[in-house]
This record gives structure tokens, sequence and C-alpha cells, in this order.
């Protein structure tokens, strides 16, 4: 069993707490026990699937509490700390769909808007009846995973997206798709007229109070970004891609994700217009299954079955198109639901989820790729026992 090397909570609490076997029953949390059942599940977690380095955050109604595991750098022997940055991979994308919601919230653009209105090359192409909902969502016709290995450059995207034929009806299937979202990502940024990674500083990290969440990471905070690692154990980080800060290029610490998770918990804190944003990401547009698809998030009723999570985030569902029935109206920002996203660069894995009713999220970060399954597992078994009952 792997040795945790710090796990602090920024605030103990001493009401009581009853531990047993796998499950909690309490009024309030108690970090020991808090502590004793994290350790408990990311240990054998970490072990099964050798993974080097892990963060774990908890929010517990307000409370936030971080636990640290593992190497880094294996090679150096550097620490997993809290101020270890963790490529987010497709965790990415939920950032990206808080800035689309900011540039509607501020009525800079609608999401029913047609992507050509914002990129002339694009007009007279499939793109004039293909939504910037629909590229959010998935739902644009089925474009694919990633892009063709040919398109290396901005001409070439553009030209690729021209040429680009739909397999299905927009809004009829969904098909899991960095250039879908990602395209939504760049229009964005084309229409309120400054680079994608300075309107995210500006309309989100600032406003959020994230300080340790980079698109490029500056020299000053090389120190703190950890080394992915391949099956084979080699030290790997992401490559530059098109298109990547909006789909998947993102790195950041647990601390500011779980802050970005907060803040759509208790979105009445936020200005009107950052909480409009974030209540947008929120919303369900689609019904895939049990699943109801919003920008970037993707949630389902609470209480929900670890097997619907499990469905929900299968390769089938990220891999194949699926049906998706239109919601309308949208499905509204809901208290009594499960959100979530997953996300992956070749050397690092991640999760994220929360529960508004409960006032609970966790995110978990890990340098090393592993299988959806198993993070999904070890998140459901956490936020069971840290909900139940006496």
């Amino acid at each position: 069993m792997r040795k945790m090397l710090a796990a602090k909570t920024r605030l103990i609490m001493t009401t009581s707490l009853l531990f047993s076997g796998s499950a909690l029953a309490f009024n309030e949390p108690d970090s020991a026990a808090i502590e004793a059942l994290v350790n408990d599940t990311i240990a054998p977690l970490m072990d099964q699937h050798r993974i080097p380095g892990m963060a774990v955050a908890l929010s517990i109604n307000g409370q936030q509490h971080y636990f640290n595991y593992g190497q880094a750098n294996q090679e150096e022997g550097v620490p997993v700390t809290d101020e270890t940055l963790f490529e987010l991979g497709s965790i990415s994308k939920i950032f990206t769909a808080a800035l689309t919601g900011y540039a509607q919230s501020s009525g800079a653009l609608s999401l029913s808007d047609p992507a050509s209105q914002y990129l002339p090359e694009l007009e007279g192409s499939a793109f004039d009846e293909i939504s910037l909902l629909e590229l959010g969502t998935y739902t644009a016709g089925e474009l694919p995973l990633q892009f063709p290995e040919a398109v290396q450059n901005e001409e070439q995207m553009i030209d690729y997206y021209r040429q680009w034929q739909p397999e299905s009806a927009p809004g009829s299937h969904r098909l899991y798709s960095n250039p879908s979202i990602g395209l939504m990502g760049y229009l964005t940024a084309l229409r309120l007229g400054q680079p994608y990674e300075t309107l995210m500083e500006e309309a989100v990290f600032t406003p959020l109070g994230l300080k340790h969440s980079f698109f490029q990471v500056p020299d000053a905070q090389q120190e703190h970004y950890a080394y992915g690692y391949s099956k084979e154990d080699t030290p790997i980080r992401v490559n530059p891609g098109m298109l990547d800060a909006q789909a998947y290029g993102l790195k950041s610490t647990a601390a500011d994700v779980l802050t970005f998770v907060e803040a759509n918990m208790k979105g009445t804190e936020l200005d009107d217009v950052l909480n409009q944003a974030l209540e947008a990401t929120r919303t369900g547009y689609f019904e895939v299954g049990n699943m109801s698809q919003g920008l970037g998030w993707e949630s389902y009723a609470y209480p929900v079955a670890l097997e619907q999570l499990l469905a929900g985030n299968s390769l089938e569902m990220i891999l194949e198109p699926n049906p998706a029935n239109r919601l309308i109206p949208p499905l509204p920002p809901r208290q009594e639901a499960f959100y979530n996203k997953t996300g992956a660069t070749n050397g690092f894995g991640g999760y994220v989820a929360f529960v508004p009713s409960e006032q609970i999220g966790i995110v978990m970060l890990a340098n090393r790729n592993y299988p959806n399954q198993a993070r999904i597992e070890a998140a459901h078994h956490l936020l069971t026992a840290l909900t139940a009952t006496p």
C-alpha cells in the first residue's frame, strides 16, 4: 500500500461521525475519519493501476479537504503537493463551456446562433445549419474524436471544417468530439475579440480566484508541473495540437479545480453574468440514455446508480454515435442531480463530480491515464459513504 505523503483539511470539525468498514454515517464530517476513508479508497486504487501520484480534493458542506499521494516526478523523487499541476485533459471542456456561457450571458452571442455566423470562411458550409449549442454538446453531426493528422495549422483546420460533411442530422446523435467543442471555444474567442487564453484568465480564472491554472505553464511554475507516465512508465507530457487549449490543454491544481466545482454548487455568491454562465453549462440540452448532456458537464438524476455512471462514461458512449433526444425546453440546472466529467491525456487521468443538494464535490487527479471505470467506482464509493445517513 502506498504511503500518503501529505494529507490536510482546511477546517477540522469535531462533531460526531461513525466510521465502520467502508461506509460512513455522520451528522457532520470529522477530518480523521474522512482521511481514513480516502486513504483506504485511494491507496489500493493506486496500487492496482500503478499510479505514481494523485491529488484528491473534497468539498463537504463548504469545507475543503486535500489529500496528496505519491510522486509527481518519479525520476527525481518529487512528491505530489498542494501546488502540483496536473494535465486536466477533457476536464478542460467545462472551463471552455464557462467562457461560452459568459459570452452568452454578457450578450455577445447566443448558443442558438449558427457556427458560420462567427467565421466567414464557413459560410456556405455545413456549419450554416449547425449551432454553437450543437458544437458544445457533440451533436453537430458526428464530428470525430480528433482532427485528422494532416490538420496541423489554423488554415488547414478551417479548410477541414469547410469541407466536412455531417454523417447524421445535427441534433440527432451525440459523438464525443474535441473538434466539436473546440470549435465552439474558438468561435467564442473570435466573437469576443481576444485570444482564448486571455479571455479565460479575465472572464473565468480571475473572477473565481483560480491562481494556478495555465494553458502554458510559466517558467516559475515548471517545478510544480507533474510528469505523466505512459503504460511503459515513460515520463510524458501533452503535445500541442489544434484547439488543444479549448478541448484538453488546461493544467491545474486540485485546489483550483475544486474551487471551480464549488462555484457551480454555490452560484449565488457570483455576479449575475458569471452565475448565468455557469448555469448555462449545467443546463441539460440533450438526453442520451440516462445522461443529460450540458455544455461540458454531464448529469444524472440523483441519487444515481453506479451502473448508470459507468454506462454514461463508457467507451461506447465516447467512441460511438448515440441517439440524442433534444430537450425542449432545456432541463434547468438541478439541485437533485449528479454532475460529472472525466478527462485524460496520454499520461494523466482525472475525474470531477458534485451533487448540489448534498453540497459535496470531489476532484481526483492522477499522473497516469487509468480506466474511467476505476475512477468512477472510487469516487462513487467516497461520495456514497460521505452522504450516508445514520
